[in-house]
């Protein structure tokens, strides 16, 4: 009896145009935004198969997501919009039903009452562990496969990083 390996998940080749049959930078460049946009709504899918693995319906991705980046800092809810990838989402709507639910804690900011100041409560910090593993499970998993050698994925997040840097300035540039 011979073993069969579990069939491959095919991913969509680029629908990009090549010049001359080559792969340009721009060409790359678009192709990445593509990945990215798909690894986003990826990461998406894995919090709430993992959510629903463990048998927890209270929370919707989205929502567990702010929980893992809010982690153990007090922040207002304008600087959890600004640092979160929540697009799609709203953030105002989230916070709200995540203090209803007893996951974060809200207050009034002392010095400018129109602030206000989230952290995570225990049952928050509880959510933000079972992120945290699911994340640390597949990082291990793809160290071990060789996945984050080749490039070395510190070398693609020096490469996001600056991409992420020149998207700010075009930003404020605009205004």
């Amino acid at each position: 009896m011979t073993m069969l390996a579990p069939a491959r998940r095919e991913f969509p080749q680029s629908s990009l145009p090549l010049v001359g049959g080559e792969v340009t930078p721009a060409t790359a460049y678009l192709e990445s935004l593509q990945l990215l946009e798909r690894l986003h709504r990826l990461m998406h899918d894995l919090v709430k198969d993992e959510f629903e693995r463990l048998g927890r319906n209270d929370l919707n991705p989205v929502q567990a997501l702010i929980l893992y980046n809010l982690g153990e800092a007090e922040v207002s809810a304008g600087e959890l919009r600004s640092r979160g990838m929540y697009q799609g989402s709203n953030v105002s709507y989230n916070l709200k039903k995540l203090v209803t639910m007893g996951y974060v804690h809200h207050e009034r900011c002392e010095l400018d009452r129109r602030s206000v100041r989230v952290r995570l409560t225990d049952t928050g910090l509880e959510v933000r562990q079972l992120v945290l593993r699911l994340f640390q499970r597949h990082a291990e998993q793809l160290g071990m496969s060789g996945v984050l050698d080749d490039p070395p994925l510190g070398q693609v997040n020096l490469q996001a990083r600056r991409i992420e840097r020149y998207w700010t300035e075009q930003i404020r540039y605009i205004y």
